[in-house]
């Protein structure tokens, strides 16, 4: 089974084109990933890309079409594994949905934010809850590092939730953390990671509790 690949990136369209000496090969990948590369003036450049084969059922499971899929990491791949194992996510459904990256959804995910998944693509209410009753406790160190609230410009900006999705005591306890010294970065992993951990009716004094706990 092919793992990984390099070779020049020839183009960027619904999927990437990859040149290897005398072969071309088509490669799928997520909408964040296509973004990322379509502005990153790579074209023309070498790229290694982390592998996955699919097969696709074709008329009724009487046929499968292969499917190579495309990855910055070994990582990314095995987050969209995880993701894909999601009842009503194929790989498909799954490649269109993520617009973003694996750290804006995971971080959704952690802190339980049904709103932050459903800017996604194809991701309705119904199966952002799905999204997050499926994946709890099996994303969290793929949140690592994401923000909540910091935005940027274009396909580039760092993975994020926007403040207004988080409930007030969410924000209470990250205005504490501030207060006490985190970066608003750190503070806003620590939070989302205790949201999980304390439920999502809890107050801003016990998610404060459920980050020192969790720091022990």
């Amino acid at each position: 089974m092919l793992t990984r690949l390099t070779g020049t990136l020839e183009s960027v369209d619904d999927a990437l084109t990859i040149t290897l000496g005398a072969f071309a090969v088509r490669a799928e990948a997520p909408r964040y990933l296509l973004d990322r590369l379509r502005d990153s003036g790579l074209i023309g450049q070498e790229v290694t890309l982390h592998t996955r084969t699919d097969l696709e059922s074709q008329n009724q499971g009487t046929s499968f079409t292969p499917r190579l899929i495309g990855f910055t990491s070994p990582e990314d791949r095995r987050f969209f594994e995880i993701f894909t194992s999601v009842k009503g996510l194929g790989a498909k459904r799954a490649l269109r949905a993520l617009a973003e990256e694996p750290a804006y959804v995971a971080a959704a995910v952690v802190a339980r934010d049904a709103k932050a998944l459903q800017r996604l693509p194809e991701i309705g209410k119904r199966l952002a809850e799905t999204v997050i009753a499926e994946l709890a406790g099996k994303v969290d160190r793929f949140a690592d590092g994401a923000s909540i609230g910091q935005t940027g410009p274009g396909p580039h900006r760092a993975s994020s939730i926007e403040p207004g999705s988080l409930p007030p005591a969410a924000q209470e306890a990250i205005a504490a953390l501030l207060a006490l010294g985190e970066t608003r970065a750190e503070a806003e992993r620590k939070v989302a990671a205790a949201a999980y951990r304390a439920g999502s009716s809890a107050d801003a004094q016990s998610l404060i509790n459920a980050v020192f706990s969790g720091a022990r």
